[in-house]
């Protein structure tokens, strides 16, 4: 495991975290759905460094983070859904006119949801990755008596 990775990837995913509620404040509604979309990323690949010996891949697709390091089929329903909706918040490329459509599936209400939505999902990612390596450094005691 690549604690400084790990270490890494979750002071970023919780600073765009906190930039998200700062931009919820100042109602830039798009950018606070953009902020979270980054945090799960982050909080994503933080899981991946912790529980895999591979960099993650340079992808901002939530589903194939999830799935390339076994946190999908841990997932709930809910969490899929959640994962695969904000991740087409990903606006970093969009043309004007997919940033107009989807600003218009926001609202204060729709945004709060969105950020407590991140906070749980980030705060269980983080929970699922300290189980799995306190099961690995686990192992690696036992494999080494």
């Amino acid at each position: 495991m690549a604690t400084e990775k790990v270490t890494y990837w979750i002071e970023i995913a919780n600073y765009d975290l906190h930039t998200a509620e700062a931009l919820f404040k100042t109602r830039r509604w798009l950018y606070v759905a953009f902020m979270c979309h980054q945090a799960i990323e982050k909080t994503l690949k933080a899981y991946w460094c912790g529980t895999r010996e591979d960099d993650p891949p340079y992808t901002h697709n939530h589903k194939q983070l999830a799935s390339g390091c076994g946190l999908y089929e841990k997932m709930s329903a809910e969490q899929r859904c959640f994962i695969e909706t904000i991740t087409n918040f990903n606006i970093e490329a969009r043309y004007p006119e997919d940033k107009d459509a989807l600003y218009r599936r926001l609202s204060k209400p729709a945004c709060r949801q969105i950020i407590d939505n991140t906070k749980q999902l980030t705060q269980w990612i983080i929970e699922e990755l300290s189980a799995a390596t306190k099961h690995l450094n686990s192992s690696d005691a036992t494999s080494r008596s």
